[in-house]
């Protein structure tokens, strides 16, 4: 069992990396603070909004089998 959550967690983080990376690049940091001089509010459509919600997906689940690697 605990194989299979180390093998688990090496796969779910090496996806979770490529996740992020391949999600649009906005103004960096500074725009979550009001210095991106943007819009104020980006709708997520398409690609965007299936990439940013595998995102989340797997992030929760990978935080749920690191968490159960701790007790196991």
């Amino acid at each position: 069992m605990t194989f299979f959550l180390s093998v688990s967690l090496m796969v779910l983080g090496t996806g979770l990396v490529a996740l992020v990376l391949l999600q649009h690049k906005g103004s960096g940091l500074g725009a979550g603070f009001g210095g991106g001089g943007g819009p104020i509010v980006m709708k997520r459509r398409g690609v965007d909004l299936f990439l940013h919600k595998l995102t989340i997906g797997f992030s929760v689940v990978f935080f749920a089998a690191a968490f159960a690697n701790l007790f196991v």
